[in-house]
């Protein structure tokens, strides 16, 4: 701890650079960190990638992925339940990392788990649930995760175990970070330290575009200096490989270019990505800020697409609109827009681009604020199970066969819901319990045929190069959308070279109408890979000359 005197009064705070604390992040706790390494620690390989478009990115919370009795997870809602292998659910099938290594995801992305405020960890048997969005200590992992809270080097070296456990299976490990705020606000740490330096104020108040109270002045040296100080940390005491900023847009954007820079001098292959808005007005001018509209002016940073998140499924702020995928028309330049990675394309008629490249496009149609995917299908239309179905592998097929990097919410792919006890669902479940945030495992048996659908829509865009351009130039030159269709309908061909080097070409088809159509094909012979029942790299099929497109549902075909 330090006693700080400022202006004659003293004040107790917790180091803001502490590595580590004692329970409930009230105390700082010195240790010796090589001492919290795992036994081969320095053996495993990070996951690397050739390009930020060849990641596929799984959001989870650390609690809700083990914490249900259908996980099978002896060490449920903590770190090593991220890493335990051969669980199983009650009618066998593989649940937790051994899920993650099937289905084929290249990076997860952990809801914040930081030290933070909400919840008691000395009161651990009894049930508690928050998001996590109300950081404390920056530098030092959540102790309710741990096997012992009141033991600072509990956490770290378990910690460390959970990423090295998920490295070891190929996949990489993304913390969701939360610097535009803290948890208190005159009686946070920074505050005591130095009164009013590390947040914004407006007309003498604290400033809250946050809408938690406060907002961080990441414009000032040192709360800059502290961003870029942690997160090279964490990349270097933890071995993370990325980073995902919650409201981006409240930080200032030459904030964001130096950890970048920060993060590159360590390691190049780290992902950055954050939320291009603010949940409310901030007093630092937008023109300086992360928002959308300035992606431009973000180094290799990407942004979560809100633009291909409505078109295909609705506004998020209306549970009843619908989208491409569910049975709304005139949609198609708005999935283009998405298909493209919000670049510039000469037949894409819908927003100015704002992406330098595809890579800083993150492709999704839901994630863990807002209705779950399957709750919004079902609340925003009114048809047959099978046709419900139909919309979430449609939607799925249009992030993953996007430019850009395509994420998803963990348990989208067993149709995870939330329900409410009094009917509907929880669009907000920050707080809600067990029984509404946690993966129900044995949905993965009953929908099993979706869980294949999304494993086989990852393998097949981990097979073909021509899904995962890098550049502008690229996209430009070797996609061509095909024209004369009919409404509600998108299609277009990839031009890519195939693993010898020789030119072939995809040619992907959204229906989103409730009509099947036949598609007259050029001249090439074709195999199919995906359709409305399955999908993968294994062909499906051969035709020539014309080809049934069914209704609500993508096809994917190749050039022989």
């Amino acid at each position: 701890m330090y006693t700080v005197k400022v202006n004659g009064e003293e004040n107790e705070a917790v180091d803001l650079y502490a590595r580590s604390v004692g329970v409930n992040g009230d105390r700082g706790m010195i240790l010796d960190l090589a001492k919290t390494n795992p036994v081969g620690w320095e053996d495993v390989e990070q996951p690397k990638l050739s390009k930020m478009s060849d990641a596929m990115v799984y959001e989870i919370h650390i609690r809700d992925f083990s914490i249900d009795k259908s996980s099978g997870i002896g060490a449920k809602g903590k770190y090593l339940g991220m890493i335990e292998e051969g669980s199983k659910n009650s009618e066998g099938y593989s649940t937790g990392i051994d899920h993650l290594k099937d289905l084929g995801v290249t990076h997860i992305q952990i809801l914040p788990s930081a030290d933070y405020a909400s919840v008691d960890e000395t009161r651990l048997n009894t049930a508690q649930f928050n998001w996590r969005y109300d950081p404390k200590n920056y530098n030092v992992p959540e102790g309710s995760y741990s096997s012992n809270p009141y033991d600072g080097r509990v956490r770290v070296k378990e910690f460390k175990e959970m990423v090295q456990g998920l490295h070891k299976n190929g996949i990489g490990v993304i913390m969701d970070v939360v610097y535009n705020h803290t948890a208190y606000t005159e009686n946070s740490n920074f505050n005591k330290i130095v009164p009013n330096y590390y947040y914004r104020k407006n007309e003498g108040n604290f400033s809250n575009a946050s809408a938690c109270g406060n907002e961080t002045a990441s414009e000032r040296a040192m709360m800059r200096k502290y961003i870029v100080d942690s997160v090279v940390y964490w990349a270097k005491e933890y071995k993370v490989d990325g980073f995902r900023f919650d409201l981006m847009g409240i930080h200032d954007i030459e904030t964001m270019n130096l950890v970048r820079e920060a993060l590159d001098k360590l390691n190049p292959n780290i992902i950055i990505y954050g939320e291009p808005w603010a949940a409310s007005h901030s007093p630092l001018s937008e023109d300086l800020r992360s928002v959308k509209r300035n992606t431009m002016k973000l180094n290799r940073i990407g942004v979560f697409n809100d633009d291909i998140r409505d078109g295909i499924k609705g506004s998020v702020f209306n549970s009843k609109d619908k989208g491409f995928a569910t049975g709304k028309t005139g949609e198609e330049e708005r999935i283009k827009f998405g298909i493209v990675g919000a670049t510039e394309h000469s037949q894409v008629n819908y927003n100015e681009p704002w992406a330098n490249s595809p890579i800083q496009s993150i492709n999704y149609a839901s994630a863990h604020d807002n209705l779950t995917l399957w709750d919004k299908i079902n609340s925003s239309t009114n048809v047959s199970l099978e046709d419900k179905i139909r919309m979430n592998k449609l939607s799925a097929a249009i992030v993953f066969t996007s430019q850009g990097v395509p994420f998803f919410q963990g348990g989208e792919e067993i149709l995870r819901s939330k329900p409410m006890e009094n009917g509907g669902f929880n669009s907000n479940s920050y707080n809600a319990n067990d029984g509404v945030n946690s993966i129900k495992w044995n949905e993965k048996t009953t929908n099993k045929d979706v869980y294949e659908y999304y494993k086989g829509l990852i393998e097949f865009r981990k097979a073909n190069s021509g899904l995962r351009m890098s550049t502008t130039a690229d996209v430009q030159k070797n996609l061509e959308f095909l024209n004369g269709l009919p409404k509600d309908v998108i299609g277009y061909i990839i031009t890519q070279k195939n693993s010898s080097g020789a030119k072939e070409e995809i040619m992907v088809i959204h229906n989103g109408s409730n009509k099947d159509f036949l598609l007259e094909l050029p001249e090439n012979r074709w195999n199919i890979y995906v359709n409305d029942e399955k999908a993968g790299d294994k062909k499906l099929g051969e035709v020539e000359k014309r080809v049934d497109v069914p209704r609500i549902s993508t096809l994917i075909l190749k050039s022989k």
